[in-house]
This record gives structure tokens, C-alpha cells and sequence, in this order.
């Protein structure tokens, strides 16, 4: 794992002055150091800058106070620590695959009158690889899939987060630590249906603080559901000597390996011939007569759609009808019957209005007509009614 990284993680420094003047009076000779941050795997630089050098011996040692070079001269025997330069300015060395254990101070001893030393801290960053993978069985159709993102190895602990369709989705951290090395883990449940499979989730690990360490793990969902079949069948009239060929589409997760061709109640034509996802029957007779079924069968479940073939003499006159003009002339005669429902109900409104208005005029030029036969028998209020009597 050390080693992956040397490919995959750039090298990047993150320098910290750490340079002090050890020197009292002018002329006196010093030593500076920078601290190193480098990835896991790469190659450090370690620079001891000197000032008013005047050939004194100078020692560089590791954090475990060994020697790892005397005035230029390699002493431990680690090939991984090369001098780079020499010079009255500086000594400058390199480390290359940096591992976490390199990582600590690293002494720059200058010998003279005094002896002066000053320390360059080294820092090794493990970056994350995210890791998704399954928890558990195989997601199926209207089931739930779980899913776990790991980073084996991180330093410092890796954030990790869930992302599906860009939108952010909450996972269960679990975290664990050995020695200086993190490891970290996420969980995440979550419904899924068939049209969910193929989709992306992702998973990010990035290391905080640090820029540029972000990885990004993209999963594909892999949805278990039942197969699904539909016939492609001919839409024309079939006659004696034609051929037949029907072909049968198949989908499902697991994509069924094969179909099976079957005729309701009676085997097939000794003339059939079925290949994969395809039957053809030549020089078809009315012998050949009755309803083909075409089945796919899984571990998730089975599917059949089925043709009826009906062959037809070649004299014999068949008018075609197709769906098409079946709903057509459903449609046209819905269209019909409302508009019949609707003349009837208008029809009907209008005859129930002009009756009442009739009922109501009558009745009025009764009234009238009552007024006027009491003025005649009563002779009006303002004459008095004359009397006559004869003996």
C-alpha cells in the first residue's frame, strides 16, 4: 500500500520557516532549516542553509539521531537518502519513497567554536483511496442496497462523503486508528428499484486541511430484477407458402441467457427453426396454425409474451385490420355518442322552458279574464245596484 501511492499522490511541500539565528555577534556562523510536508511515497527535500560557513564539519541525522551524513559523506547505508549539493550555502539532501515511518525531525549539526543545530520537521501525509463495494446480497427490485466506503489508509483521517445524481446523501462514519495511520468508513442504505440500475454513486475522501488530496470512487448500481419479454411480430396477412419469422426482445438483470419457443398445446413445425431470440417457420400452411409463445427465465423470475399465426388460402379474400384503425373508429364513434347526449340534453332544457313559459302566460289570461266577469256580475264599486219589484 506504501508503494501505490509513489504513483498516484503528487508531490507537494508545505514549508514552515523555521530558520533561527544561533549566532550572537556579526560574522558568527548559523545554520537554517525549512519543515517538509510530503505525500506518502514521493520524494523529500531536507536543506540545511548555512551562513559564514567556514568549513566546519557539518552532520546531518534523522529523527532517530543516526548519522545519515558526515561533511558530505553518506554514512548510513540507505539508499534512499541522496546529497543533492554542497556548498558554502547550503547542504541539501533527498529522500525518496517516503514512508510514515521517515517521519519526525531531522537534525542540521554545525561543529565549530559552538556547535549549532537547528531541526527541519519532516511530515508524511497518507492520501486516501476510497473503496466502495456491497454490503451484503445483491440489490433486487423494490429491495434496498447497502453500500460501504473505505479508506484503508489515511493520515491524517479522511472525511468521506456520499454524493448520488450531485445531490449530497448522509452515510454512517466509523473510524479507527493504528499507530498513526486512520482508517475510515462510511455505510449508506437506501431504497433502489430496476430503474436504478446502472445509476452512479459517489463516494469523496479528502484529507482536512490539506488541498488538492480529494478522491472521488464513482459505483455503479448493479439492480437484480425479473426479465421482461415482447414479441416483434408481423402485422401483414399470412398466406399459404409464405415465411414467418418472429423475433423476441429481451431484457433483465440478469440478462436471460436464452429464450425457449413453444406452440399452446402442440409442438412446433418440424420446419420452425429457432436461433437465440428468433423463430422462423417457412412455407407456412394452415397446418402451422395456433398461438406461439416466446419465454425467458431467470433466478429473479420468469416472462412470456405469445403471437396467434392464422394462414390464410392464397385466394381467399381477408380484410386487414390493424389496431390502428380499430381505435379509430372507436374513437369516431365515442365522438358520436356524445354529441348525441349533448343535442338530447340541450333539446330536452329548451322544451322544459317553453312549457313553463306557456303554463305561466295561461295562467295569467285566467286571471285577467276572472277580474273581469266579477266587475260584470257586481257592476263595479261606485254605482249602486237597482232594484225593480212588480205585484
Amino acid at each position: 500500500m506504501e508503494a501505490a501511492g509513489r504513483y498516484m499522490v503528487p508531490l507537494f511541500f508545505t514549508f514552515v520557516s523555521s530558520a533561527v539565528m544561533l549566532g550572537i555577534h556579526a560574522g558568527a556562523q548559523v545554520v537554517h532549516t525549512e519543515n517538509v510536508t510530503v505525500m506518502e511515497g514521493e520524494t523529500a527535500e531536507i536543506a540545511c542553509k548555512l551562513h559564514s560557513y567556514d568549513r566546519s564539519i557539518v552532520v546531518i541525522q534523522n529523527p532517530y539521531r543516526q548519522t545519515l551524513f558526515f561533511n558530505g559523506t553518506r554514512a548510513l547505508k540507505d539508499d534512499r537518502f541522496q546529497l543533492m549539493s554542497f556548498t558554502s550555502n547550503h547542504v541539501r539532501i533527498s529522500l525518496s519513497d517516503v514512508r510514515v515511518q521517515d517521519e519526525g525531525g531531522y537534525y542540521c549539526q554545525l561543529y565549530a567554536e559552538d556547535t549549532h543545530h537547528q531541526v527541519a520537521v519532516l511530515t508524511v501525509l497518507v492520501p486516501p483511496l476510497p473503496v466502495v463495494e456491497v454490503i451484503g446480497p445483491p440489490a433486487t427490485e423494490n429491495g434496498a442496497v447497502s453500500l460501504e466506503c473505505r479508506v484503508a489508509r489515511s493520515k491524517p483521517a479522511a472525511v468521506i462523503r456520499w454524493y448520488r445524481d450531485k445531490k449530497p446523501l448522509q452515510g454512517m462514519i466509523r473510524q479507527e486508528q493504528e499507530g498513526k495511520i486512520f482508517t475510515v468508513s462510511s455505510s449508506l442504505v437506501f431504497p433502489v428499484t430496476r430503474r436504478d440500475n446502472g445509476g452512479i454513486v459517489t463516494c469523496e475522501a479528502d484529507l482536512p486541511g490539506v488541498k488538492g488530496q480529494r478522491r472521488r470512487t464513482d459505483f455503479t448500481l448493479d439492480v437484480r430484477y425479473a426479465p421482461s419479454v415482447k414479441m416483434d411480430a408481423p402485422s401483414s396477412i399470412l398466406r399459404e407458402g409464405d415465411d414467418l419469422v418472429l423475433s423476441c426482445a429481451v431484457s433483465g438483470n440478469p440478462l436471460p441467457s436464452h429464450v425457449s419457443w413453444s406452440r399452446l398445446n402442440e409442438s412446433l413445425p418440424a420446419r420452425a427453426e429457432s436461433a437465440g431470440t428468433e423463430l422462423t417457420i417457412t412455407r407456412l400452411t394452415p397446418a402451422d396454425n395456433g398461438t406461439y409463445v416466446c419465454e425467458a427465465v431467470t433466478d429473479m423470475g420468469k416472462d412470456t409474451d405469445h403471437y396467434t399465426l392464422v394462414v390464410y388460402d392464397r385466394g381467399a379474400i381477408v380484410e386487414q385490420q390493424n389496431s390502428l384503425s380499430y381505435a379509430m373508429v372507436g374513437g369516431v364513434l365515442a365522438l358520436l355518442v356524445f354529441v348525441l347526449i349533448c343535442a338530447l340534453t340541450i333539446t330536452a332544457w329548451f322544451s322544459v322552458r317553453q312549457k313553463g313559459s306557456y303554463l305561466t302566460h295561461e295562467a295569467s289570461r285566467l286571471d285577467e279574464h276572472g277580474e273581469v266577469r266579477e266587475a260584470f256580475i257586481n257592476g263595479g264599486d261606485s254605482h249602486d245596484l237597482k232594484k225593480e219589484y212588480f205585484i
